[in-house]
């Protein structure tokens, strides 16, 4: 057992040291405060994000957010006192730990809580423009050519929205600290004071709009970049953080920064996108995708007829694991009280996405090409149940949100079986669907990405996460010490 020793003569347990008992009680509060905190907030303010309402001065669009941003921005950037433009030595990266080790001891004995308690303090990377204000200009003066599509028929820019969540937490945490409403985090100048490091590169963005040589010469120039920088060296990455939210992005490289923590849609149980060993939820985190539709307010939600009982919208073959689709579409197609339509792109597909979503009770949310996809996030928007049909799937802010609340869980073998969907939906009470309807209200503003950054949304629960993995990690190193 953990914490604990066997002693034979006596043949009991005895405490291998009190301080791991006040590490642990002192982890048990951080967690339960964390999760008090998110549940309080939701039952007192739950309405207090009722709408995208463009008079609130909060931005949900990207578009829009990025255009005011880009106007106030710089379109090139001087790097920071503390970055290096060369190779770094032995000597800097040791220079910054023994820094940085006076800087936690200090705060150690003058911060009676700290870890536990303390706001992160993240330095943020200034990288030259190419890395990032020029990838932002490159969107924005592009976005319009909706005719750019994947190989399998998607939108590109609509991709770029959907994992942007690099451009919402870089404009949180480079925003003036009298702007800000987030205070579990603080942006510091100095890489002494820093608990991590984050790296604004726009991987998203350079994968699907820069030519694909260009696009690998400049993943090389990015992590060329980082790895001279003494905080990498000091600790081969393990403090920095990496958006990598598309699993195509940064393939190229990735191996050389296998141990950062990495920002994605989901830890990939089919194995296509990421080798073994490249992530895992010790190390990395789950970010939700950024809905494409816009959100049911309290009085959207009171006047939806939801006459329809399953609706799916999307495409109905995909690659992987996303092959249940086609499966399902078989299984489902015709059948009385649900709706099946093959997605399309453009406005016309999100005003149809949309309307369905808002007439239904249930909508089913299979894998895509990657485990997870986007469609979740829009059913929580829309107030419409999300089936999810897998058998292994990590979802966001998982220990902080409670998903049984708001969604209903189905296995593959389950679903594929001939009516036993139909049958399972029909059984759900219509006193439970009231419920997890309330609750979807109450959880929508978790998952809407915003400027300013609000408490209790994406970006606030990002940092919670993120400070539960570093408590962890901090236990774990005090456990082996004593």
């Amino acid at each position: 057992m953990a914490g604990r020793h066997y002693t034979a003569a006596s043949g009991t347990f005895k405490p291998r040291s009190p301080a791991l008992f006040l590490l642990l009680a002192l982890l048990a509060l951080t967690l339960l405060f964390s999760i008090f905190s998110i549940s309080t907030s939701s039952n007192s303010t739950g309405n207090l994000i009722s709408s995208r309402n463009p008079n609130s001065g909060i931005d949900y669009s990207f578009v829009s957010s990025l255009e005011k941003f880009l106007t106030k921005s710089p379109r090139s950037v001087t790097a920071g006192e503390d970055t290096v433009s060369g190779t770094t030595s032995v000597e800097d990266a040791r220079k910054l730990d023994d820094s940085i080790w006076k800087n936690e001891n200090q705060r150690l004995y003058d911060e009676p809580f700290y870890p536990a308690f303390s706001p992160l303090k993240v330095y943020v990377y200034e990288m030259p423009a190419k890395f990032t204000y020029d990838l932002l200009w490159l969107f924005h003066n592009t976005y319009k050519e909706t005719s750019n599509l994947t190989s399998n028929g998607s939108p590109v820019h609509r991709l770029i929205e959907q994992h942007s969540i690099d451009y919402w937490l870089w404009a949180d945490l480079i925003a003036p600290e009298s702007e800000r409403l987030l205070k579990n985090v603080l942006r510091v100048y100095k890489q002494e004071e820093a608990d991590l490091f984050y790296i604004p590169f726009f991987t998203t963005i350079s994968f699907f709009l820069m030519e694909k040589q260009q696009c690998k010469a400049l993943y090389r120039e990015a992590l060329k970049w980082v790895m001279d920088q003494p905080a990498w060296n000091r600790s081969e990455g393990r403090d920095h953080i990496l958006p990598v939210h598309h699993p195509w992005s940064f393939k190229s490289v990735r191996k050389f920064m296998k141990k950062a923590i990495w920002l994605l849609p989901d830890m990939d149980s089919t194995g296509n996108w990421y080798k073994p060993g490249q992530v895992y939820l010790e190390k990395d985190l789950i970010l939700p995708y950024v809905a494409n539709l816009d959100l049911c307010d309290a009085k959207c939600l009171s006047s939806s007829r939801r006459t329809t009982l399953l609706f799916f919208r999307g495409r109905l073959k995909r690659n992987a694991g996303g092959k249940i689709r086609a499966k399902l579409v078989e299984e489902l197609c015709g059948v009385d009280g649900v709706s099946i339509e093959e997605g399309t792109a453009g406005e016309g597909g999100k005003e149809a996405a949309q309307s369905g979503m808002r007439k239904s009770i249930f909508c089913l949310n299979p894998a895509g090409d990657t485990p997870s996809s986007a469609r979740l996030f829009d059913a929580i928007v829309s107030g419409c149940i999300p089936i999810i049909v897998s058998d292994e799937l990590e979802l966001p802010f998982e220990g902080i949100l409670d998903y049984r609340k708001i969604a209903l869980f189905v296995s593959s073998s389950d679903a594929l079986q001939p009516g036993w969907l139909l049958s399972f939906l029909k059984s759900v009470s219509t006193a439970q669907i009231k419920e997890m309807q309330a609750n979807l209200a109450k959880y929508a503003r978790h998952f809407l990405y915003s400027h300013p950054a609000q408490p209790l949304g994406p970006e606030d629960l990002v940092w919670r996460m993120v400070r539960q993995l570093l408590l962890f990690s901090w236990l774990l190193f005090i456990t082996l010490l004593l």
